[in-house]
């Protein structure tokens, strides 16, 4: 069994793959000041509860964007199953051109979900991730990671309009009925998912123009499926696309 890690600044989330097949899927929200002994209590009684013994783990791969969270993972993974850990970092993409002044600071997230992208689909490509930030990375026919797009999450939009909006509620992030809302929930709602769509789809316009093609696009994180309907661009949805993208980076570590 292999178990994959994606550290995010809101959630981690953890795979279990057997053969080809994801098993199990975990999420947990992230604590920078918690401890590799209070991240191992809470791993093992995930793996526990789902009758896996730890020690049938052969190997690990955690992606990260949280840095101070690196060494407490490799720590208590090491602990746990025995063996190492592997952080995915730039080194891991070597058959992917980064086309960046300075491909090192690209988060391994997005890096994992462009090589896992172009290998599910082999085409040019724009993937929209719905995350603690909204990104957009854009990927060439031929595999190359362009580069991107970074704008505030949804979530974190909504908190930001609440706490300096003096009248405004804490509302249910959740598509609303009508596009011009009759009362300030309706309102804040459509502002956020009917504005996110707008962003996205004017961004995938903009992106198509200036790569001369249409590239193929998809979307994947918690939120997706909450956009995708008031979009007019996003034509799949990936779920887990970074657990697929440690997934691969597993596989090739196993046949060097």
């Amino acid at each position: 069994m292999i178990l994959v890690i994606d550290v995010g600044n809101t959630n981690i989330v953890l795979g279990i793959y057997k053969e080809e097949s994801l098993l199990h899927l975990w999420r947990i929200s992230t604590d920078k000041q918690k401890t590799s002994d209070e991240y191992l209590i809470v791993i093992n009684s995930l793996l526990r509860f789902d009758g896996i013994d730890p020690k049938d783990i052969k190997q690990s791969v955690l992606g990260s964007v949280v840095t101070p969270l690196n060494t407490v993972f490799q720590d208590l993974i090491l602990r746990l199953t025995n063996r190492p850990c592997k952080l995915v970092d730039l080194s891991c993409f070597q058959d992917m051109k980064v086309e960046m002044d300075n491909p090192s600071e690209v988060g391994a997230d997005r890096l994992l979900n462009a090589s896992a992208g172009y290998a599910k689909y082999g085409r040019a490509l724009v993937i929209i991730d719905f995350g603690t930030a909204t990104t957009f990375d854009v990927i060439s026919e031929t595999g190359a990671y362009l580069g991107g797009i970074i704008s505030p999450g949804l979530g974190l939009s909504l908190e930001a309009l609440t706490l300096k909006a003096f009248k405004l509620p804490r509302i249910k992030l959740e598509k609303p009925p009508t596009v011009i809302g009759k009362n300030t929930v309706h309102g804040m709602q459509s502002g956020v998912v009917h504005g996110y769509a707008g962003l996205v789809d004017s961004m995938v316009e903009k992106i198509s123009l200036e790569l001369g093609l249409k590239p193929k696009v998809i979307a994947t994180g918690g939120l997706a499926t909450l956009i995708k309907p008031a979009s007019s661009t996003i034509e799949d949805i990936v779920d887990d696309l970074t657990l697929e993208g440690l997934f691969m980076i597993a596989k090739k570590m196993d046949s060097i």
